[in-house]
């Protein structure tokens, strides 16, 4: 009976091994260089209702959308919430999706976290995917006020 499996060139083999793992790689920095980066979704107005609040803030409100599995999340509340204090007119709140996949699904949230900077009027300014950098959301947060920069003096 001849065997069907055949030895394998070990050269060719570690080629194949090679390519694997750089495809993986390759896979892997793509996903990492997207995590955390603007995206354009629309997910029509915002009410103060569904994030929590009685009012948006007057200049700003900043989203993050968690749930209670989230790894990433309670680094980028305590970063978010230590941005938000050196505004005026801006207001930060969290809403836990866990118990609440009907708001996931008509806001269009992913992944946690999820962060939106939404307008005193309740347009989504920007939408943040992953963990996202506090320089982006300050820089938003910017663009929203105007020319002049109406952080409080520390």
């Amino acid at each position: 009976m001849r065997s069907y499996l055949r030895r394998v060139n070990p050269f060719v083999a570690a080629a194949i091994v090679v390519v694997l793992v750089l495809g993986a790689l390759g896979i892997g920095l793509a996903m990492r260089h997207r995590s955390g980066g603007k995206r354009s979704v629309q997910v029509g107005e915002i009410a103060p209702a569904d994030v929590d609040l009685a009012v948006l803030g007057e200049r700003a409100t900043v989203v993050q959308f968690s749930t209670a599995y989230c790894s990433r999340c309670p680094g980028v509340r305590r970063a978010l919430t230590n941005t938000v204090r050196d505004y005026d007119g801006v207001v930060y709140t969290d809403v836990d999706l866990t118990h609440r996949p009907h708001l996931a699904s008509r806001l269009k949230v992913m992944q946690t976290p999820t962060v939106l900077v939404v307008n005193p009027n309740g347009d989504v300014a920007a939408r943040y995917a992953g963990a996202v950098s506090v320089a982006s959301i300050r820089a938003e947060i910017d663009t929203l006020e105007g020319p002049g920069d109406d952080r409080l003096a520390s």
